[in-house]
């Protein structure tokens, strides 16, 4: 089921500003340290902005998602990723590990089937309350995560965390809303909870980007 609705959503992920541009996105990209002959994997690609930006900085990617619709090369889900051992020089996951059921297996698979490193761009924790309001939005959010946790997941993986930046991700309001259908009684609610996390119409989304390496 929750497949299906991120098959719906595609669309709507493929052509939004806050997924397909950002400092965060560039900088995740400059951290893979794409061209060519490097290899990388997009875990859980949705709209494929990464693997895109990748993709024109010479790499050559593969993209793996849980959804069908999003049109991945391969449709898995990333507590099961279906590589060898070492298949990939680095591993990139944007704006997804929130929706991971098992973040820790998602994290030891991305470091098993990649040679080098893994770096990851997620939102990070806030309050009780904005995962309520990012669960209300969307029932497939799982939990948002906060630095030192990311850092707990990476040494489980057998990682290193060699660099780390903080983003604050400014996106529109309602936009953020419709992308998942989120109106009435549940938006209204959303918008109490995030309380003065809105401000003039836009919301601000704390980011936080991170490269480990084995």
């Amino acid at each position: 089921m929750t497949q299906d609705v991120w098959s719906q959503r595609a669309d709507a992920y493929k052509e939004s500003v806050t997924h397909a541009s950002g400092d965060d996105l560039d900088l995740l990209v400059a951290w893979c340290e794409p061209g060519d002959g490097v290899t990388a994997l997009d875990v859980a690609t949705g709209g494929g902005h990464v693997a895109r930006r990748l993709r024109e900085a010479g790499a050559t990617v593969v993209t793996v998602d849980p959804a069908p619709g999003m049109g991945a090369d391969t449709t898995a889900s990333a507590e099961e990723l279906p590589f060898a051992d070492e298949s990939f020089d680095v591993v990139a996951c944007r704006i997804a590990a929130h929706h991971f059921h098992d973040v820790v297996t998602a994290v030891k698979e991305m470091a098993r089937v990649a040679k080098d490193r893994v770096v990851i761009c997620d939102n990070v924790f806030v309050s009780e309350n904005g995962e309520e309001a990012d669960r209300l939005r969307d029932p497939s959010h799982v939990r948002n995560y906060s630095a030192p946790e990311w850092h707990s997941f990476f040494e489980l993986a057998g990682l290193r965390v060699t660099d780390e930046e903080h983003f604050a991700r400014d996106t529109d309001f309602e936009q953020w809303l419709a992308r998942t259908g989120c109106e009435g009684e549940d938006a209204a609610r959303v918008r109490e909870l995030l309380g003065d996390r809105v401000v003039d119409g836009r919301l601000s989304l704390p980011t936080v980007v991170l490269r480990a390496v084995k």
